[in-house]
């Protein structure tokens, strides 16, 4: 338990501009990789990989220049949704036996479905991998994609599992005692990743 006495330590790493630039390199990135629009589908993983997904949306149909030239545009909105939507991987989870009161959330895939075609899961940060691998077998009961890629804004180490991740916003290396929050304005008003010390570390 932390001394009541000494805080946590809580300090910025990303801010609102440095997420937007992060984003932006990403969705170029999975363009440059081959993976034109026309069969591609970006799966966020609830509940902050959702709004994550749609954003690298956005950036794509932008770059690939999709849809109309207005924010907002009806033509632009249908192609955001054509290539985002939504995986909830609750009853794949490893640990549903220590929180078997977790509920269900929506599963979206967009109407061309996923067969055949190369999915980019979406997520905030990437750990154990434990949740990118419930991800990948509750993907593997609803199609059979092309290839399956990872894409995540926070990469902090420490994996339990032999899973990488194929596009980073940032490599932030951290002990397991820290914590990484991300916060995004869909869900939580505003933008930006801190990362929390114990203050046992900070006072050692």
């Amino acid at each position: 338990m932390t001394d009541p006495s000494y805080p946590d330590h809580r300090s910025r790493v990303l801010g609102a501009e440095e997420i937007r630039r992060a984003l932006t390199r990403i969705a170029h990135e999975i363009l440059e990789s081959g993976h034109g629009a026309d069969d591609l589908v970006l799966l966020g993983i609830p509940h902050r990989g959702v709004p994550l997904a749609r954003r690298l949306a956005e950036n794509i149909v932008r770059a690939e220049g999709l849809g109309g030239d207005t924010a907002g545009d009806g033509d632009t909105e249908e192609q955001v949704r054509r290539l985002h939507g939504s995986l909830d991987i609750t009853m794949y989870r490893d640990d549903l036996r220590k929180n078997p009161t977790r509920a269900p959330g929506p599963t979206r895939i967009p109407r061309e479905g996923i067969d055949g075609r190369t999915v980019v899961l979406v997520d905030d940060v990437l750990y154990s991998g434990r949740t990118v691998r419930a991800a990948l077998d509750a993907l593997g009961a609803i199609g059979r994609p092309a290839a399956v890629r990872l894409a995540v804004l926070v990469d902090r180490g420490h994996r339990e599992l032999p899973i990488r991740a194929d596009h980073v916003g940032k490599n932030l290396p951290t002990s397991r005692s820290e914590r990484v929050f991300v916060h995004l304005t869909e869900t939580d008003g505003e933008d930006f990743v801190d990362i929390l010390r114990p203050a046992t570390e900070v006072t050692a």
